[in-house]
């Protein structure tokens, strides 16, 4: 059985005849007289073909402007290409390697060492793309497992988030909701000013961190955090703590250290009442001092709570929570921020009537 094919890319006859006699007992060969020739073979046989033998003078395109070729097209990475020349200067040799050459005989050649040579090389190159399609399996697998262990950390966290919302007597619905309004805002803040340099997994990693913000409110006494009217000065200064208390309780729950899901998760425990004129707790972050995971995160909350019944009031309608918030009657936010929740109102009333 051969072992693949060879393309001689030579304008002499004779020459040409010579090399593909050295091969063909072990290859299939392939013929080109001229470099338009060689680049058609190479463009409909470039699956098959194991080695290029390329002469450098050739009529129509010379073996410097195939290789050109294979170059742009990204083809010499796929199979390794050796010049057959009688230039001996070094000038031709460091251009043909700069552009990706594996080897380069000088004519006149020994016929033996020309044929060890080639079958060298084209068994190297073979183990070499055995080997990376070997990485490329085991990184695969590596990923699918990696994207496991992300999604379980994902569902953990979000449960974690979810006995808050038992202990509100309530739905899991405000998690959801906080979780894909803050994907929406921080999706199209993203957008808008691509300085925050938002990935697709860094979005993904701060919507699904929402979903621990109010974590710290399962230390909170009931009769605080069940109370159906207006919270004492004193109380309300306890409800205040969770956001600390939740940054200690995320501190002996962590499953994965060293991430930067579990970044988010601490910057959006902590960090989610901060306001962007400082005014806000526990901290008193001013501007862009406060995470924007934790901003965005904090914008969402906030709507989301207005537009929802509490055991301390009735649900605000969508025109009302959005001018509330415009207008600073739930504290100051980002700019940026602003201008984003403005684009997505929409999808926010959307979204809130899709999770009822």
């Amino acid at each position: 059985m051969k072992k693949g094919v060879i393309l001689v890319a030579e304008d002499e006859e004779t020459n040409r005849k010579l090399l593909c006699r050295l091969f063909r007992d072990d290859y299939d060969v392939l013929e080109a007289a001229d470099g338009e020739e060689t680049i058609a073979l190479i463009e409909s046989q470039k699956d098959r073909i194991s080695a290029v033998l390329l002469d450098l003078i050739m009529p129509n395109l010379d073996g410097f402007g195939v290789m050109e070729y294979m170059q742009k097209k990204d083809i010499m990475k796929k199979m390794p290409v050796v010049l057959i020349t009688m230039d001996t200067s070094n000038s031709s040799k460091e251009k043909a390697f700069a552009l990706g050459v594996s080897d380069v005989v000088e004519k006149p050649y020994d016929s033996y060492v020309i044929r060890k040579r080639i079958q060298n090389l084209i068994d190297l190159w073979m183990h070499k793309n055995q080997l990376e399609k070997l990485v490329e399996q085991q990184t695969e697998k590596i990923l699918e497992q990696n994207h496991k262990i992300k999604d379980m950390n994902y569902r953990i966290y979000e449960t974690l988030g979810t006995v808050v919302e038992f202990r509100n007597l309530e739905s899991n619905r405000h998690i959801l909701r906080v979780r894909e309004l803050t994907r929406i805002l921080i999706t199209c803040l993203g957008k808008c000013y691509p300085e925050y340099g938002l990935t697709g997994e860094e979005i993904d990693n701060i919507s699904y961190a929402s979903a621990l913000h109010d974590i710290g409110k399962i230390a909170i006494p009931d009769n605080i955090l069940l109370k159906p009217g207006r919270l004492t000065d004193e109380e309300y200064a306890v409800m205040k703590t969770h956001t600390l208390l939740g940054s200690e309780i995320l501190e002996r729950v962590t499953v994965v250290q060293n991430t930067d899901f579990m970044k988010y998760c601490e910057e959006i425990v902590r960090s989610h009442h901060e306001k962007y004129d400082g005014k806000g707790y526990p901290d008193g972050l001013v501007g862009d001092q406060i995470p924007i995971s934790a901003q965005v995160v904090s914008l969402a909350d906030v709507y989301e709570a207005l537009v929802s019944d509490r055991v301390y009031k009735a649900a605000y309608s969508f025109e009302e929570s959005y001018y509330m918030i415009l207008s600073g009657d739930c504290g100051v936010y980002n700019p940026k921020l602003i201008n984003s929740f403005k684009i997505v109102r929409r999808d926010f009333e959307k979204l809130i009537e899709q999770i009822t």
